[in-house]
């Protein structure tokens, strides 16, 4: 059997191509979302004329951008986790062990909560609402969280196979290795150590 050590140059390639994508389309929407509020506010502050229908536009970019937030966070493997555990893990096959519980749990509240979101999704599919004033459909947006939920699972479903695969040896190194903590010297030390090497210097004198 052959053993992979490390990633691939295709993996790295593939790898950079979801970077430059998630950073183009985050920046878009962003960009997006900021030109909407910054009219909005020019509009109703300084010409006193809100535009009609400018929050139901804005809506639209705002959503997929908090929902693909969260899959790129899961893409990246960064979501916010209390990791009290670590600090007791000796070793990075320990800490593999518990991405890989932590990211089959993970799995399956994100499956459970996907249930819910399709039966959102299949409704708002099936009514077709539109927004009051410029009857965009709501879809648009609606669909947002569905969508985000299943990239969702499976990034994590990817980062789960990548720790599995590293405990049974099939690769050497893990996603999150152990690193020892950096600790900065403290400022009572620092003090110390200058007024111990003018005493010196004092006293050479």
């Amino acid at each position: 059997m052959t053993h992979r050590h490390g990633p691939s140059p295709q993996d790295n390639k593939q790898e950079g191509l979801m970077e430059r994508l998630f950073r183009y389309l985050l920046t878009g929407l962003i960009s997006t979302v900021a030109a909407f509020q910054f009219v909005q506010v020019i509009s109703r502050y300084v010409f006193e004329t809100p535009l009609m229908g400018l929050e139901e536009m804005a809506i639209i970019p705002t959503i997929w951008l908090y929902i693909l937030g969260s899959v790129n966070a899961s893409r990246e493997d960064n979501q916010i986790r209390a990791n009290v555990l670590d600090i007791f893990l000796k070793t990075s096959r320990a800490r593999a062990v518990l991405q890989a519980v932590s990211d089959g749990i993970s799995i399956i509240v994100t499956l459970w909560l996907s249930s819910w979101a399709w039966d959102f999704f299949s409704y708002s599919w099936r009514v077709g609402k539109e927004t009051p004033t410029l009857y965009l459909p709501t879809f648009i947006y609606e669909s947002a969280l569905f969508i985000g939920l299943i990239l969702m699972v499976i990034f994590m479903s990817w980062h789960f196979l990548r720790n599995l695969t590293f405990l049974i040896g099939w690769r050497k190194e893990a996603d999150h290795p152990l690193e020892e903590p950096e600790y900065s010297e403290a400022t009572e030390e620092k003090e110390y150590q200058l007024l111990t090497a003018k005493k010196q210097e004092k006293h050479h004198d």
